[in-house]
């Protein structure tokens, strides 16, 4: 066992000033709220806690004592000490460094750490944990995980096991569902064992239909099939990526409903039979099934349709005698007619923006859930105070990325701005690996209404300072300020109907553009004006001093921009017409002198790379198959190969009908992005 970081007592502080601004914030906002979550220190929990997870999640749940409590300065609030788990890589990460103790479990890989339950057995015996918080993902709804504990008499902070088991296997779920008299697509209530019984039951249903797997999760092992083709390649990639991500290809197949929302109720649960349900989150702004902005409450749901969600949601909980928080998701059409999903019986990604507009602490209430404590409120108690949105800080915007890796060089969250939270369990110098999920942080706004939250939200990613690693801020701020989604219009196709050919970064109008040149102008000659004062006058510059007029060629992207600037005393005058700007510039310029333009033109151009005839990584990853050989004649659309990255399989395949020259790769190869892996004639 290995101990890492700051004295425990330092460690809090840092972190508290760090953490604790917003729940102070939202403390007072909540003032109204009938009940407080000021922890009662008569309530005795556990002495030490062992967090089976990493990354954001584990900082989450280390930061308990200081989160919300952070206005009586009470660091101690549930008296808990902590252990971190880590890999070998991680070994100074955040999570790690800032837990009482730190014990390594494995190397990178998470099937050798993270996902290695002897190892972690190990450490929660060498550090005498009472109980373990599995975060999300990894061991968070591994029944046999939770019954190891149990075995030992280690307490798991979520759900027992029949309740993981029956709603963690899709096909089950969905017959407890129905018998609980809760709204459930229409579909094949069984397993689906062959792609011939694929096809066969699709064309049954009816198209589109969804195939998923039934232990699934996080959009992995989910694919819409629109005919029998797609039925067949889906059942193929799906089944793959569900034996990859979760050890079962068992899979499902149901209606696809067309265009829905993607909204979920988060439920709380005692082991003394009582649920109550904590509001709705709108989660239906989703890249590849995967979560992008959430926001609590939703526009859409009226009072009556969120009531009825909250109780069928309750119903599903308490007919598999659930306990812990938990969230029930659901698709609503057009119509306001909501269909059960899934039920993830861990604490959700996007928990803190019902932690904003609710005032409950979930990991505090999972903490005396587990302890056996009864919940302290009753469904009238539940409020909504105003309005929180989530955005998910990881992706990359090229094609809608593919995960981005690589180091922090820069790194600097908006925690000046008030109603501002971050969870992140990053620095800067952190490493973004190909071994786990690229998420940066969760960057999360509060707001009296959904206007005040999203102008917070405008604000903070206008001041997230993140180098070093392709990062979706961008897409961020394109997607909260777009009309659609300010209306409220939005579905779980938005992000596709939106940018149809993906996220090409912000575009500017013709006067925005115009700006930003006559800026970028100015500048430069600022710039060479400066450099003649440079070691008293010395350097040679390429203006003369007497010079006030200078003719030069701006290129912005692909297009050069002529223009004339002039310069008396201190203003500069533009001839294209606009005012002088401070702008804060986040496109790469490059401004030439005019005789550099033109010299510039006989000056030799890299030819871009025929990828009709090659076939590069797109990303880094694993190869998981090679369909070719040297000698083949393959189709235009036919796969050449399979990657899996971050526990996605992409499926590569050829731009045009040629022979194959050669091959690159091989099965269990890792390739970095920009990799040769074929070549056709």
């Amino acid at each position: 066992m290995a101990a890492h970081g700051l004295p425990p007592s330092l460690s809090r502080l840092l972190f508290a000033v760090k953490y604790g601004s917003l729940q102070s914030r939202c403390c007072a906002l909540h003032s109204k709220a009938q009940y407080s979550t000021v922890h009662n220190p008569g309530e005795k929990t556990f002495d030490k806690i062992l967090i089976a997870n990493r990354g954001e999640i584990a900082c989450r749940v280390r930061l308990l004592d200081t989160l919300i409590n952070f206005e009586h300065m009470n660091s101690h609030k549930m008296g808990i000490q902590t252990v971190a788990v880590h890999s070998d890589v991680d070994s100074s990460a955040v999570h790690a460094k800032m837990a009482d103790e730190a014990v390594c479990v494995g190397p990178a890989p998470t099937s050798k750490s993270y996902l290695n339950m002897d190892a972690i057995m190990d450490a929660i015996r060498a550090t005498g944990a009472q109980a373990v918080h599995p975060g999300y993902g990894f061991l968070s709804e591994n029944k046999e995980f939770a019954k190891r504990l149990a075995a030992e008499g280690v307490a798991f902070i979520g759900p027992d096991t029949h309740a993981i088991q029956a709603m963690g296997d899709k096909i089950e779920s969905k017959l407890i569902a129905k018998a609980a008299k809760v709204n459930t697509i229409p579909g094949f209530d069984g397993v689906v064992e062959t792609v011939e019984e694929a096809v066969k039951i699709a064309q049954e249903i009816g198209y589109p239909v969804m195939i998923k797997a039934s232990a699934g999760g996080g959009g992995k092992g989910m694919r819409i099939s629109w005919n029998d083709e797609e039925t067949r390649e889906g059942f193929r990639f799906s089944s793959q990526e569900a034996a990859s991500s979760f050890g079962d290809d068992r899979l499902l197949i149901e209606k696809y409903i067309d265009n829905p929302r993607h909204i979920e109720i988060q439920v709380l649960a005692d082991k003394h039979g009582n649920a109550l349900w904590l509001n709705e989150r709108e989660c239906s702004i989703q890249r590849r099934n995967q979560k992008v902005v959430e926001e609590a409450p939703s526009t859409f749901l009226d009072p009556e349709t969120r009531r009825l969600m909250g109780e069928q949601a309750v119903q599903l909980a308490k007919a598999v005698q659930y306990s812990s928080a938990g969230t029930v998701e659901f698709l609503v059409d057009s119509k306001k007619n909501f269909y059960f999903l899934e039920m993830n019986t861990r604490l959700q990604v996007e928990h803190p923006i019902t932690e904003c507009i609710t005032g409950l602490d979930l990991v505090e209430q999972m903490i005396r859930v587990a302890k056996g404590y009864q919940l302290h409120h009753k469904q009238e108690d539940i409020p909504i105070n105003g309005w929180a949105i989530e955005s998910r800080v990881y992706d990359p915007y090229k094609s809608f990325g593919l995960p981005s890796i690589g180091r922090l060089s820069q790194y600097q969250e908006p925690l000046n701005l008030s109603n501002v939270r971050v969870d992140s369990g990053i620095q800067e110098g952190s490493d973004i690996s190909i071994y786990y999920d690229p998420m940066i942080s969760k960057l999360v706004t509060y707001g009296a209404t959904r206007a005040e939250a999203l102008a917070k939200m405008e604000d903070a990613l206008d001041n997230y300072v993140i180098r070093g690693v392709t990062h979706n801020i961008p897409l961020l701020r394109e997607i909260i300020t777009h009309p659609r989604f300010i209306s409220g219009d939005i579905s779980t196709n938005f992000l596709p109907e939106v940018y149809p050919d993906g996220f090409k970064g912000h575009q500017l109008e013709a006067d925005k553009r115009r700006e930003l040149l006559a800026s970028a102008a100015a500048l430069y000659i600022t710039a060479q004006l400066r450099s003649q004062k440079v070691l008293g006058g010395l350097r040679v510059s390429s203006a003369p001093v007497e010079c006030n007029h200078w003719e030069l060629c701006v290129e912005l992207g692909d297009g050069r921009h002529a223009m004339e600037v002039t310069k008396s005393g201190d203003v500069f005058t533009v001839t294209i017409g606009l005012k002088q700007t401070s702008l804060l510039c986040s496109f790469q310029l490059r401004v030439l002198s005019k005789l550099a333009a033109e010299l510039n033109s006989y000056m030799p151009e890299k030819v871009p790379e025929d990828t009709s005839s090659i076939l590069r990584s797109p990303m880094p990853g694993t190869i998981v198959a090679v369909s070719v050989k040297p000698g083949d004649t393959v189709a235009a659309g036919q796969e050449i190969c399979v990657i899996e990255a971050m526990k996605m399989q992409n499926s590569l395949t050829a731009v045009k009908q040629a022979k194959v020259k050669s091959v690159h790769c091989k099965p269990g190869e890792t390739v970095g992005e920009g990799d040769l892996l074929v070549e056709l004639e």
